[in-house]
């Protein structure tokens, strides 16, 4: 805990979250310019973390404002107005949606995937400084494809009994990761498969992989199992760096990695196309919370604070983007202000505050 550091120790460590800056980029006259941004609530401790997201920025004076639908994932279908809101604005940040478990009903954050086309998953995996864990020197991009696959929802009934999953792989995927990486000053990509066994499937998808892997000889590359991948993601995770995967595979990954980072409460991601982008909690474990948790409203607003970072940098609001991640990376460090789930008793707005007051 922070309370037990010695005071020039925390002193340099905040000293490093907050480096000297000269420029950060020239904007184009009209940058400025305030942008609006759909916002889904959504299910859950979701209005709770939204909310927060919402103070936050209006403390910043952020260049963003909100237009706000309410949608849940009992819904049959994404309201119309909602899509439109989002194919206008082009972006959107929600809370998490309920996924009812069998049934027949689709779930909305799919169909979200499927109607923008955000073939394109990223969760961002890392140790936060002052945050105990088992691992240290984590930092992995997990990037999933997010349209095609098993989880996508493709499937259907043959005959009575027998249920056929249709899984494609694409190309897409593997640029947008070797991509990223290159954009990011990423070293390493994996490729996470199961090409043993889906010898057709999977195999194509390491075919694209490899083919784009060409293009990039600046990157190392690599495959592995998804078996032995999730048994060295918890024995050795520091050797990851950007990982690709299929659909389901990824799913799975993304939120092993969370939990070996800090938790799902501390994760930013989003989901990204062509032409739109959608932010979230990175790991979907735990994004809608419990009764008990919202009753209490204690909340972790962090995944949702970073990940709205990430969309105010996705907009090109660099410098908004850097003081919120500050600022959030130096209440976790202090640790005075930390929701049950990171060690700590602080309600949603405590550590929403404490945000507020951190801000540079």
């Amino acid at each position: 805990m922070a309370t037990t550091r010695s005071a020039p120790l925390l002193k340099h460590l905040l000293a490093r979250l907050n480096p000297a800056r000269s420029v950060t980029y020239m904007p184009r006259p009209g940058d400025g310019t305030p942008r609006a941004v759909t916002l889904i609530p959504g299910d859950g401790i979701g209005p709770l973390v939204t909310g927060a997201v919402e103070q936050v920025m209006e403390a910043m004076h952020a260049p963003v404002y909100f237009e706000k639908y309410e949608v849940y994932g009992d819904m049959k279908a994404v309201p119309p107005e909602v899509l439109d809101s989002i194919r206008k604005n082009k972006v959107c940040l929600k809370g998490g949606l309920a996924t009812p478990m069998g049934g027949g009903v689709s779930s909305l954050n799919v169909q979200l995937r499927k109607e923008l086309d955000l073939y394109a998953s990223l969760v961002n995996c890392f140790n936060l400084p002052g945050l105990p864990t088992r691992h240290e020197n984590v930092d992995i991009v997990v990037i999933r494809e997010n349209t095609e696959g098993e989880y996508s929802g493709l499937e259907h009934e043959v005959v009575p009994g027998v249920v056929e999953s249709l899984k494609f792989c694409s190309e897409r995927i593997a640029k947008y990761a070797f991509e990223y990486a290159y954009l990011n000053n990423r070293k390493k990509v994996t490729a996470v498969h199961k090409a043993n066994i889906m010898k057709l499937a999977d195999g194509l998808f390491l075919e694209s992989c490899r083919e784009v892997a060409t293009r990039y000889p600046g990157i190392k590359y690599n495959e592995i199992i998804v078996d032995n991948c999730c048994m060295q993601l918890v024995s050795k995770p520091e050797q990851f760096d950007v990982m690709v995967t299929p659909n389901l595979y990824g799913n799975l990954v993304a939120n092993t990695a969370a939990g070996i980072a800090g938790g799902t409460g501390v994760m930013p991601g989003g989901n990204v196309g062509a032409d739109h982008a959608v932010f979230e909690q990175g790991a979907s474990a735990g994004n809608v919370g419990n009764e008990k948790v919202v009753e209490q409203q204690k909340a972790n607003p962090v995944a949702l604070l970073l990940s709205s970072a990430m969309m105010l940098r996705h907009l090109q609001f660099p410098a908004f983007a850097d003081r919120l991640e500050t600022a959030v990376k130096k209440v976790i460090l202090e640790g005075k202000y930390r929701t049950k789930d990171l060690g700590g008793t602080s309600t949603t707005q405590e550590v929403v505050d404490a945000v507020i007051n951190a801000l540079d």
